[in-house]
């Protein structure tokens, strides 16, 4: 069902040192492919607007509609409807990512250079924010908590979001994020999906205002969007299909680490589940494990095919000191951690997207209530990004404040430097505010 990969001896075997990012499984995700399909979806929409919406949830959703703008009635009605046991489940879930997205907002950072000479970083939030979440093979209701609750804690002013109408629900998302937008008071929701959405949201086209940033994760086609309009707006990541890697010594249990690589797949059939580890013995266990659960398992083909996937495999490692190694190469949207000392192995990983430590942190725990963000960078992005948070949301701004005495203090450096470059208007500017002499 899952392949193995392994690289024991390997390292000791070649002479230059191994570059694991080649050899690890990871999915096949061709945004350059998928641009020549998103290309025209995003300019039709921003010629054509709301028309070019409709005819492409018509193509792509089957769904008929008039217009995309869903009634904040009816997410109030939704919320009305909510299974009482999922709505506790939600406010948990949003009490404890407001509680840790809190303790993530920054105060301005002044810094004193001299007499008359201060400058300010302040943090200020974006105005405007496009949110997207998935309504695909899952109503991902989650996600509009993650993408929702750091946006308000970090102070935008203007939300607006967009998930794919359902047929079966009358051309309106998902009933579970109609309510789940009523109960974070978000009332500017559009029934829109896929690059169509990312398209609304970046040219203000239809009923929707332009945005300044666009968040949320999506499949290929979405991500392949959020690309081609960066720049235009800005956007937190292109989050494709999601990923766990678990890394492993002998002490994990075999059955944790087989439901937490299922769980993981039962996302998508591209969804990459990994384990890495130096003990033979708990891959065999693994995959005994994953024979059994698999067959209960309330997605079991979509399961499969993951699993099968090139994207998804158990890794054999000579230590765990490989094993820290070929974790870091991967650079997983979720890294677990199976092992003795689970926290000390833990602070070695310097590339994951989120670290999930010790038997009794599942990924599952991470994507509804542990207080951490699930919208996290994959794709081996976590080298270089971070997951969606209250810094996701903020930018800073420099408030140069000098007097005369301050600028005097450095001024002939501004004209010596100007001339360096050529630049003599540069320094002319600031000899003119001492024409009295006094500089």
């Amino acid at each position: 069902m899952i392949r193995r990969i392994d690289l024991r001896g390997v390292a000791a075997q070649s002479a230059t040192p191994l570059d694991y990012r080649a050899v690890v499984p990871r999915a096949e995700f061709d945004v350059e492919a998928a641009t020549h399909a998103v290309r025209p979806i995003l300019d039709a929409v921003r010629e054509r607007g709301l028309e070019a919406i409709l005819e492409l949830s018509a193509r792509f959703d089957g769904v008929t509609q008039t217009d995309v703008v869903v009634p904040p009635a009816a997410c109030r009605q939704a919320l009305e409807e909510l299974d009482p046991a999922i709505r506790a489940g939600l406010e948990e879930s949003i009490a404890r990512l407001r509680a840790a997205s809190e303790q993530e907002l920054e105060a301005d950072v002044v810094t004193q250079l001299g007499p008359g000479a201060r400058v300010v970083q302040r943090k200020v939030p974006v105005d405007r924010v496009g949110l997207y979440v998935p309504g695909g093979l899952a109503p991902l209701v989650s996600t509009v908590l993650m993408n929702v609750v750091p946006a308000q804690v970090a102070g935008v002013r203007s939300l607006a979001l967009a998930s794919p109408p359902q047929a079966e629900f009358d051309g309106l998302p998902h009933p579970s994020i109609l309510a789940a937008c009523a109960l974070l008071g978000v009332e500017e929701v559009y029934a829109v999906g896929g690059a169509q959405a990312i398209a609304m949201f970046a040219y203000g086209t239809g009923p929707c205002r332009r945005v300044d940033m666009v968040t949320g994760p999506g499949n290929i086609y979405v991500a392949t969007a959020k690309r081609l309009v960066k720049g235009e707006v800005g956007i937190d990541s292109e989050a494709g299909p999601t990923e766990v890697a678990v890394l492993a010594d002998d002490s994990a249990d075999a059955g944790f680490v087989a439901a937490d690589l299922i769980a993981e797949a039962e996302h998508d059939p591209l969804a990459a589940a990994v384990l890495i580890t130096d003990s033979e013995a708990l891959a065999a266990e693994v995959e005994a494990q994953l024979d059994k659960q698999v067959a209960a398992t309330g997605h079991a083909e979509r399961v499969r095919v993951a699993l099968g996937g090139a994207q998804s495999g158990i890794v054999l490692v000579d230590d765990l000191d490989q094993g820290v190694e070929v974790a870091d190469a991967y650079a997983a949207e979720h890294l677990e951690v199976h092992t003795r000392e689970a926290a000390a192995v833990a602070a070695r990983i310097r590339n994951a997207g989120a670290i999930f430590v010790g038997p009794y942190a599942p990924t599952a725990l991470g994507d509804y209530c542990a207080g951490s963000n699930h919208v996290l960078p994959t794709g081996g992005c976590a080298c270089h990004s971070s997951g969606l948070s209250v810094r996701s949301f903020t930018k800073s701004v420099h408030v140069v404040d000098y007097s005369r005495e301050g600028l005097a203090a450095v001024a002939g450096h501004v004209v010596t430097l100007a001339e360096a470059e050529d630049l003599p208007g540069h320094g002319d500017s600031v000899r003119v505010r001492f024409a009295d002499g006094e500089a």
